[in-house]
């Protein structure tokens, strides 16, 4: 059985059509890419997923993952569902954090709602977490406030508190971006690496195509919210055959991106 399977997911906003009858399936601990310009679709559908769209915009279609149906789910069974099944990366940590709550807090909180953990057993578990991201000095972030972690801490918190409740789906959009170059490749590598250690199914979200090379197996080409190419990564990149397909190749080899090029 797919662990995700959206099927003619239509979202409209303000009387728009914004996401057209897009139709996609996961297996259990694969990892897709979503691909695509600014304005393509791709957090939309993602956001569509996990329940999130913002007020005003309307989705039809079906959203199921692992068998049930999400779209029409009330916001306590969606919340739940987004603490025990299913995760979410944004590319701006500070959009996933309190500022007004110590990192352990944060760390803590889903453990104890998800996993029932008693507030002692939280707060060790918090700190390993933290330690597992590959925090400097685990007890002492987890005393810290968001604001005095650097982007790239702060992006790290914001995996640990996706992967801390062992979700099946983790959602990851564009969650390298706001960070430098040197702090990506960090952060790209320890994704993969805990992906791959829990076993965790990957919807992954990137205008940028080496990154999508390196980290997923499958991509989902998007433009102007429909989906016009999908398929094996390394046979988008080899053999594009959308005509928006190939300028996104042809843009990323003209970048020199080795796992575009080679």
């Amino acid at each position: 059985m797919s662990l995700l399977t959206i099927n003619g997911l239509r979202v409209r906003i303000g009387g728009a059509t914004v996401i057209d009858e897009v139709s996609l399936s996961m297996n259990p601990g694969e990892r897709l890419a979503l691909i695509g310009e600014s304005g393509s679709g791709k957090s939309l559908t993602a956001l569509a997923v996990l329940g999130l769209l913002p007020d005003g915009a309307q989705a039809t279609g079906s959203i199921r993952l692992g068998g049930q149906e999400l779209l029409g789910l009330g916001d306590r069974e969606l919340s739940r569902l987004r603490g025990e099944r299913m995760a979410m990366v944004f590319q701006e940590p500070m959009s996933a954090l309190n500022p007004l709550m110590r990192i352990g807090k944060q760390l803590a909180e889903p453990l104890r709602l998800h996993r029932g953990l008693s507030r002692r057993q939280a707060r060790a578990a918090a700190v390993e977490l933290a330690a597992q991201v590959g925090l400097p000095d685990p007890d002492l972030i987890v005393r810290s406030w968001p604001h005095q972690l650097s982007g790239g801490q702060r992006q790290r918190v914001g995996l640990a508190m996706a992967l801390a409740t062992r979700p099946a789906l983790l959602v990851a959009d564009e969650p390298t971006t706001a960070l430098d170059v040197t702090v990506q490749a960090d952060m790209l590598k320890l994704l993969d690496d805990l992906v791959r250690e829990h076993g965790t199914s990957l919807l992954f979200i990137s205008h940028d195509l080496a990154v999508v090379a390196q980290l997923c197996s499958r991509a989902a080409v998007l433009k102007d919210g429909r989906l016009v190419e999908e398929g094996a990564t390394d046979t988008l990149v080899r053999t594009p055959r959308h005509p928006y397909t190939q300028r996104l190749v042809a843009a990323a080899r003209a970048m020199g991106s080795e796992e575009v090029t080679r």
